[in-house]
């Protein structure tokens, strides 16, 4: 244990082991006070504490947060325009991931966050994949931000690769699930209602639970979606199915899918009151999966990618050719199948010689 101990070793600088194997330094005097050293043994933290502890005075802590700390420049994200772009949900998951980081890591000077230290970050979150991805993300828009802002000079998340789920997310509903939505939540229903929203509109489920008359005007839908940076003001007209399900229906002031008090679901309370719904109704389908029936519908009945984007407020970064390049490959393989079919076998003869078998048959 001697033989690893740093040197040259500070005078009255004294080591001892945690229950944990952690090392601990104190600075003790002879039969003095001990004083708690900070555990980095010879960085310039360590230094200040010691020599404030030799000249027996007590190194006033500095204050949580200071200038140029990964704490002070999530405080000024937090200000910024990148920041309130952001959607409420994505406001809500940086927030917490960041609570977790900044208790570890807030007082940390932004020259100690390197890259190695995001890829160390993102590999503690490992047996999580969405943790791991969601805080490469979180850390990725707060420093591309600071590069622009030009508190930092680079950005430490640069080429950091998150692995992504191999799945094709949220199950997207059948038409005979639709069918079983409907024969267990007749129109009229709440129920009902909200499923109709989010087919014929294509909204997700944070949208269609603030959804009300003061977005309809003149026969169309003007929306504009909470997601994405930037967002997107969705026009679209109200289809027939969808208006004929609201005058059916009793619907709240302000959103046609109101709580029992008249007033707005959150957007988890939305999702989860629907989940409620389609179990009742003995269908795997989820609000989200809604979107995506609808999406597959149109893009099945010729939509193109640029009638995508405007339907469901993509921002043509390539969700629209997800579902087009489906409906083209299905459309394609279909005119295709034919080829498969061997051609039918010519019922000629070849012709024979006036010798050998062709003589023997006259005889």
């Amino acid at each position: 244990m001697i033989n690893d101990m740093p040197r040259p070793r500070y005078p009255h600088a004294l080591r001892e082991h945690s229950r944990h194997g952690k090392s601990l330094w104190y600075f003790r005097r002879g039969k003095g006070k001990r004083i708690r050293l900070p555990d980095d043994y010879g960085s310039e933290e360590f230094k200040e504490a010691y020599e404030a502890a030799l000249v027996g005075e007590t190194l006033q802590k500095k204050p949580a947060g200071g200038a140029g700390t990964l704490r002070w420049l999530w405080l000024r994200y937090q200000d910024s325009g990148a920041w309130s772009d952001l959607s409420n949900a994505t406001r809500r998951q940086r927030e917490n991931i960041m609570k977790h980081v900044l208790e570890t890591g807030g007082d940390k000077p932004l020259s100690a966050i390197t890259r190695k230290a995001v890829v160390a970050g993102r590999d503690r979150r490992k047996a999580t994949p969405a943790m791991a991805r969601h805080f490469v993300e979180t850390m990725r828009g707060i420093f591309r931000w600071a590069v622009d802002a030009e508190h930092v000079k680079e950005d430490p998340t640069r080429d950091v690769k998150v692995s992504k789920p191999k799945t094709e997310g949220h199950h997207t509903w059948t038409d005979d699930e639709c069918d079983m939505y409907e024969a267990k939540w007749p129109l009229g229903t709440r129920e009902r209602l909200a499923f109709d929203i989010l087919l014929y509109t294509g909204f997700r489920r944070g949208d269609a639970s603030r959804f009300g008359r003061q977005h309809v005007r003149s026969g169309m839908i003007h929306m504009t979606t909470e997601k994405g940076q930037g967002k997107v003001t969705v026009v679209l007209p109200l289809l027939q199915p969808l208006a004929d399900s609201i005058t059916a229906t009793k619907t709240g002031d302000m959103v046609f899918i109101a709580k029992a008090d008249g007033t707005a679901m959150s957007k988890e309370g939305f999702g989860n009151w629907f989940a409620e719904a389609c179990v009742a109704a003995g269908v795997p389908g989820r609000a989200h999966g809604l979107r995506k029936a609808g999406a597959t519908r149109a893009a099945n009945r010729g939509a193109s990618d640029a009638q995508l984007d405007a339907i469901f407020g993509w921002s043509g970064r390539g969700m629209a050719a997800l579902y087009t390049k489906k409906a083209n490959r299905t459309r394609l393989a279909q005119d295709a199948a034919s080829f498969l079919i061997p051609e039918p076998k010519s019922n000629v003869y070849p012709r024979t010689s006036s010798s050998g078998a062709g003589n023997s048959l006259k005889k």
